[in-house]
């Protein structure tokens, strides 16, 4: 005669295996302290920083009676306009600062690509 059969082990049950979380629901407080920048980079900020370079580098680019002196006017406006934005980047707001080296380095762009046609077109170097 067979015996009838119990069943399962009540200590075999399968039971899920616990899982680390993925941290995208925090269960708790975290571990350590959280550190907030007292200026965090928004565009807003990149954005103002971009406008004050690209009418710095306008200004001092009207100065410029011809190639030679607006791509110089160019290079100096673009040495101020970096020298703030390193100062920003340590005391200030880190997107102004970004907006400021982004313009500024498109800006030098421009005066470069102006010598360079003047310089292909006309033969003779015009910086000096």
């Amino acid at each position: 005669m067979a015996r009838p059969d119990p069943g399962p082990d009540p200590d075999a049950v399968a039971r899920p295996a616990a899982r680390t979380p993925s941290g995208l629901f925090p269960a708790g407080p975290p571990t350590r302290p959280t550190y907030r920048e007292p200026h965090p980079v928004t565009g807003g900020g990149v954005a103002a920083g971009g406008g004050a370079a690209a009418a710095w580098l306008v200004l001092f680019g009207l100065l410029g009676t011809g190639v030679a002196s607006y791509a110089w006017w160019t290079v100096v406006a673009g040495l101020l306009a970096w020298t703030t934005a390193l100062v920003l980047v340590r005391l200030g707001d880190r997107g102004v600062a970004a907006g400021v080296a982004i313009v500024t380095a498109g800006g030098w762009s421009i005066a470069a690509a102006v010598v360079a046609v003047k310089w292909a077109t006309g033969g003779d170097w015009p910086l000096w």
